[in-house]
């Protein structure tokens, strides 16, 4: 079995040694990634019936992958995979060797179940660890984890990666929003784990309390489970006066810590490609892109024992780009799913777009939602946004015929913006600072109402 490591010389970041496959050479990286993938593949091929039926049906076997660029031949994975084997018929290992079960929602009724072996759960914590160091962890800091526990990755995912790395852990997980402030005072954390748009509630709460959110002790967020975008990184350093930092993951891959951007150059996660396979395809064609190119990300697993993910079609939107702070590849921000793209009059919108244009508003919180609705035989869009606390328009107070004014003309300055740039009609519908649903796990951005 071979290990994580090269020879070389261990760096460090943050006074924590790096992993030294983080600066290996691109040819150590392929040659690794190489001898993984042949073994993964087989693995799952004889193990697992589902995806031995798949291959022979795509006329394919494991011994064909003689190069990378060979994994294009093989069929791809999708969450129907998951659902169609449901509860755990992709598992490659006895049940008695998963030491672990996760699960993520289903809008089906049946959630995608995800399994671990001892091992499995061994790499998923080094591969957080290495996340955490790499988006700017010192030796001595506290963690305070707001991301849930139970089913859902980020919590346990989050929690085991930083006691790893020798950090004290507050697990407070998700909700109680008046207490998180409370115990972030108190303690004084150094990092926070969450996700972006729970930890503007988090800022909320804090304001709410008469303190300002820039006097607390944080000095970095780690944020994942949602697509954010810069605009988003910037309103949440700006507010809160941390450094911002994205991790990302899947619980169908692993769950957080697949990639991670670094401290020094936060330019897009670095995906930790000693374990996980990245490819871009065409989203409607499924044909592989070059690196540079935009389109859905895919991923295939090189360690994972207890459930193999080959070509698994992550429908987030990004491209390959070279690597910077570290020599593996990095992937663009996501800030959208294939399957979160709103259709509106033969107009592909993503909730990333509208949020670009909300956060360039100073009157308008980042708190909205996007419903469709239906208006005869047209689809339509509603964009629901808060006024941002303590904002005054036009000289307005919050109360009135000049605040419903004042309303009416932000509305109509974001559904301009929405119409000139987008190119999409949109209904604006601005209401006070509290007036959106907050969430204290990921946002849910979109809501479809049209009948069905």
């Amino acid at each position: 079995m071979m290990t994580n490591r090269t020879d070389g010389p261990p760096r460090s970041h943050g006074g924590l040694p790096l992993d030294p496959i983080e600066t290996a050479s691109r040819d150590e990286l392929r040659a690794l990634q190489l001898d993984r993938l042949k073994s993964s593949l087989h693995h799952a091929y004889d193990r697992v019936p589902h995806y031995r039926m798949k291959f022979d049906a795509a006329g394919v076997h494991p011994d064909d992958l003689r190069s990378l660029d060979d994994l294009r031949h093989f069929p791809f994975t999708t969450k129907a995979d998951l659902r169609d084997t449901y509860p755990f018929g992709l598992f490659a290992v006895p049940r008695d060797q998963v030491v672990r079960i996760h699960a993520s929602s289903g809008t089906t009724g049946k959630p995608t179940v995800v399994g671990y072996t001892r091992r499995d759960i061994d790499t998923w914590t080094e591969l957080v660890a290495r996340s955490i160091r790499a988006a700017g962890a010192r030796s001595g800091d506290m963690v305070h984890v707001s991301y849930g526990y139970g089913l859902f990755t980020g919590g346990l995912g989050a929690h085991y990666g930083a006691e790893r790395l020798g950090l004290t852990v507050v697990p407070f997980g998700g909700g109680q929003t008046e207490k998180q402030v409370q115990l972030i005072i108190d303690f004084k954390p150094d990092i926070i784990m969450v996700t972006p748009s729970y930890l503007l509630a988090i800022a909320d709460e804090f304001a709410r309390q008469g303190i300002d959110p820039r006097s607390s002790s944080l000095r970095l967020g780690i944020f994942g489970a949602e697509p954010w975008t810069n605009e988003m990184r910037r309103e949440i350093e700006q507010r809160v006066a941390i450094e911002a930092v994205d991790i990302y993951g899947l619980s169908e891959v692993m769950g957080p810590g697949v990639a991670s951007e670094c401290a020094e150059t936060k330019d897009g996660p670095t995906i930790w490609e000693d374990h996980f396979l990245p490819e871009i395809i065409h989203p409607e064609t499924g044909e592989t892109l070059p690196d540079g190119e935009f389109g859905e990300l895919v991923f295939t697993s090189l360690t994972k024992e207890a459930l193999p993910m080959i070509r698994y079609r992550t429908r987030d939107l990004t491209c390959l780009l070279p690597g910077t702070a570290r020599t593996m590849r990095r992937m663009r921000k996501i800030t959208g799913r294939s399957d979160d793209m709103m259709i509106v009059r033969g107009v592909n919108v993503f909730p990333s777009q509208i949020e670009e244009l909300i956060l360039q508003r100073a009157e308008l919180a980042p708190h909205y939602v996007c419903e469709l609705h239906k208006e005869g035989p047209l689809d339509s869009l509603t964009v629901r946004v808060e006024l941002k606390a303590g904002a005054a328009l036009d000289g307005s107070s919050a109360h009135g015929a000049a605040s419903t004014l004042a309303h009416a003309e932000a509305a109509s300055a974001l559904a301009h913006a929405i119409k000139s740039y987008i190119g999409v009609n949109a209904t604006v519908r601005v209401e006070p600072a509290g007036g959106i649903e907050r969430s204290a796990g990921k946002a849910k951005r979109v809501v479809d109402l049209r009948p069905r």
